[in-house]
């Protein structure tokens, strides 16, 4: 009889471990259920392969499917009207390149706040950009593309990926601190801008080094310098704009994941928690360097909230300085 109730309370002790820790397991987990990843951007797309890239992780180490959702449309208000129609769970999140909060708010009304709606809570990579030419030009380095500029005055124009864009405003500052008169060409996306720069018809652009890299590497563009605080691993020879002198030039772009706001503290902790660990993983970081994009120090939300917000509040300088009309 001792022994028999003493098997059984084995057998109780054992099946009470087990429900505690199901219940720690359910309490430490961010979802049992599948995630919903917008994208504001097409399939294939850059900001697509590295939102997939880290969205395939995250599925791996959380244990439930992860399924991208393309909205692209309207400088990212379709996507963010997805995101806050869905429950502010942390089922449906976003990942998304931040211009969407500080760069394209200047020149697309949002259809929502973009400091109290949606809340940047990880940034996982950073994406620079590079001053790309024709690989006809005499010049191959910035002082050599701005003596020609200055001789070839037919050919003073720039080429950027989008009005109100981060190339757009990097070549009117080049053609201001260089005391050049140089005529913006804008157009949608990087593809057909560089294209014309590839053809000669615009001389140079900025340009996002994802895009550009693989046609610099290829020989089919020279790359004159890049804006990023330190020389980047994808493109060790090509100096900084603040190495040849022009240190206010200073651009680039975070990979984030976006929430609504009203998720709850602790379910954007173990987000903050799972992309961290995702984007740490050698698949996630292999696929960031295929496409030139560094890796970045996990930050607290208030300051990559800061960083977020003096991003919108310089462009909004620029747009005024350079009396930039965005019409």
């Amino acid at each position: 009889m001792f022994k028999f109730l003493r098997g059984a309370s084995h057998v109780r002790s054992a099946a009470l471990g087990a429900a505690l820790l199901a219940m720690t397991a359910c309490a430490n987990a961010w979802t049992t259920k599948p995630v919903r990843v917008v994208v504001p951007a097409v399939a294939g797309g850059t900001m697509d392969v590295v939102a997939r890239a880290l969205a395939d992780q995250l599925a791996r180490d959380v244990g439930v499917p992860f399924i991208v959702d393309n909205k692209r449309g309207a400088g990212g208000n379709v996507a963010v009207g997805s995101l806050l129609g869905a429950p502010a769970d942390g089922q449906t999140i976003m990942i998304a390149i931040d211009n969407i909060l500080t760069e394209i708010p200047h020149v697309i009304k949002p259809n929502f706040s973009v400091f109290k709606d949606i809340k940047p809570v990880a940034a996982f990579a950073r994406s620079s950009l590079v001053l790309v030419a024709n690989t006809g030009l005499p010049a191959k380095d910035l002082n050599g593309l701005i003596a020609y500029l200055r001789t070839h005055p037919q050919q003073n124009t720039f080429a950027s990926y989008a009005v109100g864009s981060a190339s757009h405003y990097a070549g009117l500052m080049i053609g201001a601190r260089a005391g050049i008169n140089l005529q913006h060409v804008p157009f949608l996306g990087s593809p057909p801008a560089l294209v014309q720069i590839m053809g000669g018809q615009t001389p140079f652009m900025f340009d996002g080094i994802a895009t550009s890299l693989p046609l610099i590497r290829g020989g089919k563009l020279n790359a004159l310098a890049v804006i990023s605080p330190t020389r980047l691993p994808a493109l060790p020879d090509v100096p900084t704009m603040a190495e040849l002198g022009y240190p206010e030039i200073s651009f680039s772009n975070l990979a984030v994941v976006i929430t609504p706001a009203g998720v709850p503290p602790e379910v954007v902790a173990k987000i903050r928690a799972a992309v961290q660990k995702a984007a740490a993983a050698a698949p996630v970081q292999k696929r960031l360097a295929d496409f030139g994009l560094e890796p970045v120090q996990p930050q607290s939300i208030e300051a990559l909230e800061k960083i977020e917000k003096d991003g919108f509040e310089r462009i909004d300088k620029i747009i005024k300085e350079f009396k930039v009309d965005l019409n």
